[in-house]
């Protein structure tokens, strides 16, 4: 087949995914949003790489905000618009389009629906209700108004799409009330490059070259963006400053980190040391460089976003630190395998004591990385994951999407409350 993959944030598993279904003879077009801040996979053909796999990077010429809302807005309807182009030149037999905010998700939908070219909605978080909850909480008038748009646009387009990928079953409910037919709907748990991303040793040549301290390290790499909340990292400086040992590590570019950075100056914390993104090749050096790898998520975001980071540290086979809500995917894994601790995300003493109990006891503290690394192991095969996608792909539906009954009232603002 000729196949497009549409992700929007050209993270390092999506691309395995491509090259994997190359390997399987298949010639496939990997195309992301170059501008955005966020880390990336090897988004650049390699030599190893076959003759029918190709990347295109889909620059607007200038970076997305992430705030400024109508600026952001244009913007993305303009990406929805490039994107749509790389569809029409390339004539793949089937689209799968992830991590892609409302507006270019539905125009690409919309072209595909339009143009008999087979859709698969790949749902890594529900933008439409994460704009709902975190819009409706600053802008509480306009903000109300433009949430419920988005979720009409990510309805429209699981309505337009011939199959769909969540990545977890907390997100059926929401499909269901949509009027989404669930027979449509193949659930695929985000994993993490596993061979990118083996065991490396506490000193490497990263942690010598960055000049990292001896004592204990906390480490947070990726998007610092609305959904999370910068604070717990500051306050885990302070509490890394208190006790005049280790250091609390960031890697993230835009307004979080510089946040972070702004706070730690005026209160004179020296514990927090930054950096911008690393490239993936590096990312097991990196990660290898912690002693515990810290992952926070705010409340609203619980139900629709998983961060992607805390498969990456899983790999990393390191103690993970959560502020996530409980009912979060990531939340549920962590502690139902013993990969680390999770508080909630406004549990800030709770937080603290947590990161207080990872230094306190390194015994335990090693339990669960090793037993991090081993779900990692046990669950992030790539061929078994390259099946399941495989046959979604070649699924030639028997009827066009329908709706099974049109959602009345405010249904999709009830999932949001």
């Amino acid at each position: 087949m000729r196949i497009l993959i549409h992700d929007y944030a050209g993270h390092a598993f999506q691309v395995d995914l491509s090259r994997g279904l190359v390997k399987r003879g298949h010639q496939v077009l990997h195309a992301y949003c170059s501008s955005t801040h966020t880390p990336r996979g090897e988004v650049e053909r390699r030599p190893d790489d076959l003759a029918g796999f190709d990347v295109q990077a889909l620059d607007l010429g200038e970076m997305i905000p992430k705030s400024g809302y109508l600026r952001r807005l244009r913007m993305e309807s303009a990406y929805g618009r490039l994107v749509v182009d790389c569809c029409r030149d390339f004539q793949p037999e089937v689209v799968l389009s992830g991590n892609t905010p409302s507006i270019p998700q539905y125009q690409l939908a919309k072209f595909c629906k339009a143009e008999g070219v087979r859709h698969v909605f790949w749902v890594q978080d529900i933008y439409g209700l994460a704009a709902y909850k975190l819009l409706s909480r600053k802008l509480p008038l306009i903000g109300h108004a433009i949430g419920k748009y988005f979720i009409s646009l990510d309805r429209r387009s699981a309505q337009r799409s011939d199959s769909i990928v969540v990545i977890t079953e907390d997100f059926k409910p929401v499909l269901d009330q949509w009027g989404i037919d669930l027979s449509r709907v193949h659930v695929v748990e985000n994993w993490s490059v596993l061979a990118d991303l083996p065991l490396r040793p506490r000193e490497n040549a990263w942690s010598v070259e960055q000049g990292l301290s001896s004592g204990p390290r906390f480490l947070y790499s990726g998007t610092l963006a609305m959904k999370h909340n910068p604070r717990l990292l500051l306050e885990l400086a302070k509490v890394l400053d208190r006790q005049q040992d280790g250091e609390m590590i960031v890697i993230s570019e835009g307004a979080g980190i510089e946040w972070l950075q702004r706070e730690a100056a005026a209160a004179n914390i020296r514990s927090l040391r930054c950096f911008p993104f690393q490239p993936f090749e590096r990312m097991a050096d990196v990660l290898g460089s912690g002693d515990v790898l810290v992952v926070i998520l705010e409340a609203d975001a619980g139900a629709f976003s998983v961060p992607s980071k805390a498969l990456s540290y899983l790999c990393a086979g390191r103690a993970i630190l959560g502020a996530v809500p409980r009912q979060n995917l990531v939340a549920k894994l962590v502690e139902n395998h013993g990969a680390g601790l999770v508080v909630e995300p406004d549990d800030l003493e709770g937080f603290c004591q947590a990161a207080g109990k990872m230094l306190e006891f390194p015994v335990e503290r090693a339990k669960y990385g090793v037993a991090a690394r081993q779900y990692a192991e046990a669950n992030f095969d790539l061929e078994r994951i390259t099946d399941r996608f495989e046959k979604i792909l070649l699924a030639r539906p028997a009827s066009s999407p329908t709706i099974k009954r049109e959602p009345v009232g405010s249904s999709s603002t009830k999932v949001a409350n």
